[in-house]
């Protein structure tokens, strides 16, 4: 039996992890549920918690404590909130922990899993962006484990052959495309919010979306699995592949190219993780090849979708220019959702922060990315710089 909490749990990727427990496991006899946490749904985080009994139930937003408490009263579990609560019940030892919480305020969070010795399911990129493979170093010191939820980076690791590591030619993710492939740059200037919301495979968060509209996501993924598998940017590939089924692949120099293939449902590589090292029974969608008429890829357009070669510049600038890239990115993507900002000002202003950071050499030095509070510093500082100069409220059409 294991003890099992999930951070993130209100989130797509918490409540398909629940889904999943519910359906393939029996409470009491295969796990106990130490800790559901959430962010600013209180209703839901109360329905799940009064569903599934975990000893403990924390929501971060602190203003929303009298909601959540009187949802909460008299179901004698243990409830807090706040993100310093948050952080102690990441903290607290368990067996397996599904870190879900999007953003940077996933980093404090996903650290304190990483030392409890747990087996970290890792859906929060930005942490492994933040920190690099001084986040995999702690989890493994403490005796666990990071294991990748994203689709990409799972399909991966299910192919990735440790042992023949010297014979690995290139790791190749794959990405959708998004809303806009085979836009023009000029085409993109006045998208409106909700088609840049419209996804043709995928159902994520709104944040996820924008950072798969813009290619983001696929920097930042670039970046993790840099870290993840430990492997240089030069052999590190993107393909647009607009079908969504093959989810990554490995080539091998003896001519092998190993790829996962499954439907576009998160659960699939949720599954993986929760019964890793065996596969996890449940009851998942056959992929039909016969359906499939075709499967198509194509190499990104990086001028149209600069997020993708930042990413890359960020990753071999090194020090912590990836904590900016993450961080100026955050803040013009809420402000994009926020309706502020036009979408091609969100890789402008992103490219504009690094060179920013750059010149006042605030993302090098000592790269010590074990240190989280140098961590939030930089991220505190390239957004306070991205208001204080007030790049994020310009709006594409000049104003």
């Amino acid at each position: 039996m294991r003890r099992i909490s999930i951070l993130g749990s209100t989130g797509s990727i918490g409540v398909s992890t629940l889904n999943l427990i519910e359906e393939t496991l029996t409470p009491g006899v295969d796990y106990e549920l130490e800790a559901l946490c959430a962010g600013r749904n209180a209703a839901l985080l109360a329905e799940q918690a009064l569903k599934f009994r975990p000893r403990l139930a924390v929501l971060s937003d602190a203003s929303l404590w009298a909601d959540f408490s009187e949802r909460m009263k008299g179901s004698g579990i243990e409830i807090a909130c706040g993100p310093d609560a948050v952080e102690a019940a990441a903290a607290r030892p368990v067996d397996w922990v599904m870190a879900a919480i999007v953003g940077i305020a996933g980093l404090r969070p996903v650290w304190a899993a990483a030392g409890t010795g747990a087996t970290v399911a890792l859906a929060n990129k930005e942490s492994l962006v933040c920190c690099g493979r001084a986040l995999i170093l702690r989890a493994e010191a403490a005796g666990g484990r990071i294991l990748p939820v994203d689709s990409e980076h799972n399909a991966i690791f299910q192919v990735f052959e440790e042992a023949e590591r010297a014979r690995i030619r290139r790791l190749i993710l794959t990405a959708s495309g998004g809303p806009f492939r085979g836009r023009q740059r000029k085409d993109l200037a006045h998208v409106t919010l909700e088609q840049a919301l419209k996804h043709p495979n995928w159902s994520m968060g709104a944040k996820i979306t924008i950072d798969s509209a813009s290619l983001a996501n696929k920097g930042l993924e670039l970046i993790e699995a840099a870290y993840l598998f430990d492997m240089p940017s030069a052999q590190i590939d993107v393909l647009i592949h607009p079908q969504s089924v093959v989810h990554s692949l490995v080539e091998y120099s003896d001519g092998s190219t190993l790829a996962q293939m499954g439907p576009p449902d998160m659960r699939v590589p949720i599954s993986y993780c929760l019964g890793w090292p065996q596969r996890h029974s449940w009851a998942a969608p056959s992929l039909d090849l016969c359906a499939l008429s075709t499967l198509t890829f194509e190499r990104p357009d990086t001028e149209v979708f600069p997020m993708l070669r930042l990413a890359r510049e960020a990753l071999e600038a090194g020090g912590l220019m990836p904590v900016v890239y993450n961080a100026a990115n955050e803040v013009m993507v809420q402000a994009f959702l926020e309706g502020r900002i036009g979408f091609l000002d969100i890789p402008a202003t992103v490219e504009a922060a690094m060179m920013r950071a750059q010149s006042l050499s605030m993302a090098f030095g000592n790269d010590l990315r074990h240190d989280v509070a140098q961590i939030e510093r930089v991220d505190a500082e390239t957004r306070s710089q991205l208001i204080a100069s007030g790049d994020d409220t310009r709006r594409a059409a000049g104003t």
